[in-house]
Parts: structure tokens; sequence; C-alpha cells
């Protein structure tokens, strides 16, 4: 398959929000493909009507938006392998299950959901496998008279695969190294259900043949139907064809045990979705990262690290960096930890390589969430500057920088007023009177004369800096004092001291 260009498809099933495994598999996909030269196809497989979510489609669109992760192929942007939906390609998967029973591959089932449930309590560890397929109504067992009567009449019907008895089965994981399953060990799949429509076994195989897959990446959860899918290549004679498959690791709860889950997140507090997912169905509303104030740089930075790193010690890479670094070779086997701090330092580390122009709009929105509108973009971008060291995540700039737009409503008491006395009163007083006139905009020049002034009225530095914070930010916090002074201007400045004596006076 060297000689062909390289195509990966991701294809998920729209059935709600996109959890961050599916992302990750997203991005291992778009890194190899572009990494390569080759196509990344999305192809949505709706083929299970009966979970299928309205909205979640354009979800998954809309989150790969935002991480940048854009298809060369999909059901928005179209392509030569056309259509991308599933439901739309369903006359086709018929043929080949048609095709597999009249070869002996696969064979007609006519239990009904009844039926099979009072099997399945009956019998300990029921499968519809070589073990009980001749006890069950299907064309293996039935007379072909009756076969035939029962699809004239349009009995519903399932068509399953029939697996091979005493069979081993291997194929070479590009991540695993070779792998191998004994057929005996597999049920009877059902490869087309009795609507018409065809399973995952079916379609994923059928799909990949049509659009030319080269290199199939899925989550290891996916590896236990290799053996169905290995033989469906097989018997569809398409082996030759076959893409190279890579299993990806799982990303694990933060403690290690188990694959990491919605409700790991809701009990823990954090999100494991891209972005918000509203289920009309359930009406649950399931938080993303998106909303909680990630960046999709550092958001797909931190997946592309979840079981994956370059052999040096640099953790922080661009998209193009990671698609120049990657390699199949450096994912791991193992799963990877989840870790929630792990990722709000990336997202902090994002926030202070990006321009504050870049960060400007997201900003604005957490702005106006709190009723402060802007109305001079410039003075925004001064302020992120100036604060966006001290964010972890985006809702951050509100309490680190959103005193530049509004004087403080409250004020930290309990930080200045048992220590206040009248000298400080008269300190600040004679410092608005300074200030009134100075002329200088240069934070240093500024600390200066302040700390002269301090020294000259007898008081130590900090027994009038910290109050002097307070008075222009409300608590203990935010950026050097005066660059504060010089972004707020001494008029602004000079109002916010003259309002925070009248509280620190108070008796």
């Amino acid at each position: 398959m060297t000689d062909k260009k390289v195509r990966v498809r991701f294809a998920p099933s729209p059935t709600g929000g996109l959890h961050l495994g599916g992302v990750r598999t997203v991005l291992f996909n778009y890194m190899f493909a572009k990494k390569n030269g080759g196509d990344f196809v999305l192809r949505i497989e709706d083929t299970d009507q009966t979970r299928y979510v309205e909205g979640a489609e354009q979800y998954i669109l809309d989150c790969l938006k935002w991480c940048g992760l854009h298809a060369d192929e999909s059901p928005e942007v179209g392509g030569p392998y056309a259509p991308y939906r599933q439901s739309e390609r369903k006359p086709l998967y018929r043929e080949y299950a048609e095709r597999l029973v009249m070869e002996g591959h696969a064979y007609y089932a006519f239990d009904t959901a009844e039926e099979l449930d009072k099997n399945r309590k009956e019998i300990p560890n029921f499968q519809y496998g070589q073990a009980y397929r001749q006890t069950l109504r299907n064309s293996l067992s039935l007379p072909q008279h009756e076969v035939d009567e029962l699809l004239a009449a349009g009995t519903p019907h399932v068509i399953r695969i029939k697996m091979p008895e005493g069979e081993t089965i291997s194929f070479n994981d590009m991540i695993r190294g070779f792998v191998s399953f004994e057929t005996g060990l597999v049920d009877d799949k059902v490869l087309l259900k009795a609507d018409g429509m065809p399973t995952y076994h079916l379609a994923v195989v059928v799909d990949d043949y049509l659009m030319k897959i080269t290199h199939a990446f899925r989550g290891e959860e996916w590896l236990p139907s290799a053996p169905v899918h290995l033989l469906l290549w097989e018997y569809l004679g398409w082996k030759a064809d076959m893409p190279q498959w890579a299993h990806l690791p799982l990303i694990l709860k933060p403690d290690g045990h188990g694959k990491l889950s919605k409700r790991d997140g809701a009990r823990l507090g954090f999100p494991v979705y891209a972005m918000n997912w509203f289920d009309a169905k359930t009406g649950e509303l399931t938080p993303g990262f998106r909303e909680l104030g990630f960046l999709p740089e550092a958001f797909i930075n931190l997946l592309a690290t979840l079981g994956w790193n370059d052999g040096t010690d640099q953790e922080l890479f661009t998209l193009d960096e990671l698609i120049e670094k990657f390699s199949i070779e450096r994912v791991n086997k193992s799963g990877a930890k989840f870790d929630f701090e792990k990722a709000k330092w990336f997202n902090a580390e994002w926030i202070k390589k990006s321009e504050a122009g870049s960060l400007k709009p997201e900003v604005s929105k957490v702005l106006a969430d709190k009723g402060i509108v802007i109305d001079d973009e410039e003075y925004l971008e001064r302020v992120i500057s100036l604060v966006k060291e001290r964010c972890v995540l985006i809702p951050d700039f509100y309490q680190q920088g959103g005193f530049f737009f509004e004087q403080p409503k409250e004020y930290d008491l309990n930080a200045v007023k048992p220590k206040w006395t009248d000298a400080k009163t008269e300190f600040f007083n004679t410092y608005i009177a300074q200030l009134s006139t100075e002329t200088s905009t240069d934070a240093h020049e500024l600390e200066a004369k302040f700390k002269a002034l301090a020294e000259e009225k007898g008081l130590k530095i900090g027994d009038v800096m910290l109050p002097f914070r307070v008075m222009l930010v409300g608590g203990k916090f935010g950026p050097h004092v005066f660059d504060i002074v010089v972004l707020l201007g001494k008029e602004e400045t000079i109002s916010r001291i003259e309002k925070a004596l009248v509280e620190f006076t108070a008796a």
C-alpha cells in the first residue's frame, strides 16, 4: 500500500457529544494524513437510526472546526466518494450482504427479539454463533423451501456473518504489532439489520474499500471487532486492499483504572466533551472544554500528548509542529491517564503564548457576559497583554482584568482596615494632589515617586502599597500596581483612591 496516496477517515455516529477520545482519534488520523501528504475523510455512520440524535452531526462538524481539524472530504464539503453519510448509501450495502449469503459466508436469521431474549435468560453466556446457530431460526437450520417462503413473505430478518470454526485470524497492528484471534470465541455478528440498514461491521468495511481508505486508526475498544472485519475483507475479495490498522490506547480515568467517561468528568468536576452538548432527547447539558475557557490550540496540544510523545522534553506544539513531528511508532500501547491539572497548565501556557489580538474575541465575550461593553479595542488589547500571564482559563480574564473597565464594587476591607491610620489617609490625600499634576506615564517613574512620598511621610512602602492595590482593583490580586495606574490613567486612579478612602475611613 506504500504506492497509494494515504487516505484516512474518522467515522463517528451522530448519537451525542464528542468525547475527547474521539477528538484525539481525529487528531491522530489528521496528523498522519498531513504528515504523509494524504487526505482526511469525515464519514457519518448514521446507520443506527434508533440512536440518532437531532443536531449531533452538526455538533461534530462544529467541534472539528473549532479544533482546526478540517476534512478534505465530508458531508459538508463533498468529495469524489460521496455521499459521506451511510444512511444515504443504504441501497449498496444489501448487495454485499446478499453476496456473502450466496457464497456461504453469511446467512439469514429470522429469530424475533423475544425469542433471542428468552435464550439469553435461559442460557448462561448465550451467543448467537457456532454453539447454538443450528437450534435457532435461520437459513442454516431451516429447510431451503421454508427459507424461501419466509423471504417471499417479507418476514423480518437480519443477515449474520457465519464465523468459521477452529481458525486463527491474525493481523499486524501499527501500534500493537502482531495480534491474533480464535474464531470460535466470536459470535455471528449481524451485518444487515431488519430495516435494511447495515451494522457498523459491514458498513465500515464496504465504505473503507469504496473510499480507498489506506489506514484506519480507531480506539482500542474496537479491537474485539477486528476478526469480523478481517474476515469480511477476505470474503469480499478485497484483502489486498485492506487498510493498515492502528488501535489507539484508551484515555484512562485520572487514577488509571478504566476508560474515562462522561460520568467521571461529572463526578470529578471537569469536562470530557470538546464543546457543550445539549441532548434534545433528555434535556441534559454536558459541559465542554471550549465553554470552560480552553483555547483550541491547548486542547489539541494536550490530546496529542495523551499516548504520544516526540521523544524530547518539548511539551508545547502548534498543530503544524505536531504534524511535522508525528510518527505512529511513538504512540504508546498502554492507556494514558487524563490529568485535568495538566490540561489547565497547557491552557495557561497557550494563553501566555497567544497574541492579545487573537484572544480579544473570546475575552470580549467573557466581559460582555458580565455587562461590560468594549468601545476601545486598543485598550482591551493592552489589558489582555497585561493580565494574560495570570489567566488559566479564558473566563479568568474578568477576575484578573475586569477592574480595568469598572470600578470595584466592593473591597477586601479585612486586608486594609485593621491597620488603617490617619497617617495613611493623609498620605493618600497628598498623593492625590501630587498625581493630579503628574505628567509621566512611565510605571517605574510613578513607582519611584510613590515610594519617595511614603519615605517622606515616614511610612513603610508595604504599609501603603497593599491599600493602594485594593483601592484600584478591590483585592490582593492583579498585575504590577503601577502598570495598572498607567493603563487606568491619572483621572481614573484619583477617582478610585477618593472612592476607596470613604470606605477605608468609615467607622
